[in-house]
């Protein structure tokens, strides 16, 4: 846990957060007093560990309209911000909006959108690109979004009550849409709340999210964008769906997912969830398994361990203290479930 510091961002839900250069950039979101169109950020590499908000009030140009449930690519220095839901005034309507519902009196109209905004964390701009071309999305929001190179994927999301399974990506360089990308074989279902994530030069993971019929999912999916196929990854636990969680990806290509919900939030909510998915997308390389090796039997191998060269050595340490922390919890775990049925079979008895 790190304490937080300055002008830290008001409790939101919905908000959008991207990392540059070690800073962490929080953009939007809803909370009881309505939608946001605020950005703030920290920087994660401070040296002495404190971590200080800042609310940018300092731009040029035009911000968008406050909205949530948006997504953003992060591209040269730039964070690009496509679609969500939110409010925007009579004079602010555009094709680029897709109305929902609307306060006639206050002339205040609710909807999803498909508009892009650019914001420039060298010269602190906001800007509005021109699309020159190809077919946009359809306004949505909940839909999650991945960079490959120069292009910006996104997958799915919600307008009215359609959620969708579409993909489409924008070229970061010359600002023209894809159109939706024709599919070779099986699609994932219609979903929105989920995670992509790039995996490799020309891989997404797509997981978890809300079905069309409103049911938590768990599945797991790889998209090969050279083949255009979707894939699903059969050996997925179950028993762990999750929706509006965050993904990324670790230093092995290991997909994270932290958080988020294993209810359909929109009837139920049993509490969120707070542990750590792992998706192991590729073999583990020559070291890391080694290491773990080593640390996993760091007993037996004692009397060899000092033998490594430093800089090795301060990797298998890392290691032995993990797994030695790991096999305690596990032993913990087995002896509470033991103590548990010990107490059922003496009640039952």
């Amino acid at each position: 846990m790190h304490l937080m510091e300055g002008e830290l961002p008001t409790s939101m839900s919905g908000s959008c957060g991207a990392c540059i250069n070690g800073k962490l950039y929080v953009f939007g979101g809803y909370d009881d007093k309505g939608y946001s169109n605020r950005l703030y950020f920290v920087n994660l590499r401070a040296r002495d560990g404190t971590y200080v908000w800042e609310k940018i009030t300092n731009f040029e140009g035009q911000p968008p309209t406050p909205r949530d449930k948006l997504s953003c690519w992060v591209y040269e220095d730039r964070l690009i911000y496509f679609g969500g839901y939110g409010c925007r005034r009579h004079n602010e309507l555009q094709d680029c909006f897709d109305v929902h519902d609307a306060s006639w009196e206050e002339q205040i109209f609710w909807g999803w959108h498909n508009d892009v905004h650019v914001f420039d964390t060298k010269t602190q701009n906001w800007l509005q690109p021109e699309i020159k071309g190809g077919v946009p999305p359809q306004p949505r929001a909940a839909h999650t979004c991945a960079v490959l190179g120069n292009k910006g994927y996104i997958f799915g999301g919600r307008v009215l009550q359609t959620r969708m399974n579409d993909l489409h990506y924008l070229n970061l360089d010359t600002w023209t849409w894809s159109g939706r990308i024709p599919i070779n074989g099986e699609n994932p279902k219609h979903r929105s709340w989920h995670t992509l994530t790039a995996i490799a030069d020309d891989t997404l993971f797509l997981f978890g999210g809300l079905s069309a019929d409103n049911t938590p999912l768990s599945d797991g999916w790889i998209h090969n964008v050279i083949t255009n196929c979707w894939k699903q990854l059969t050996h997925l636990p179950k028993t762990k769906p999750r929706l509006w969680h965050t993904a990324c990806l670790g230093k092995e290509n290991e997909v994270m997912v932290f958080g988020g919900s294993k209810d359909d939030l929109l009837s139920l909510d049993t509490g969120h969830c707070n542990d750590l998915l792992i998706f192991q997308t590729q073999p583990y390389s020559l070291l890391r398994s080694c290491l773990d090796c080593i640390g996993k039997n760091a007993i037996i191998l004692e009397s060899q361990i000092s033998l490594l060269p430093p800089k090795l050595l301060q990797q298998v340490l890392k290691k032995i203290t993990f797994w030695t922390a790991a096999n305690h919890r596990e032993e913990q775990r087995a002896q509470k479930e033991e103590k548990e049925k010990k107490c059922q079979w003496i009640s039952s008895d």
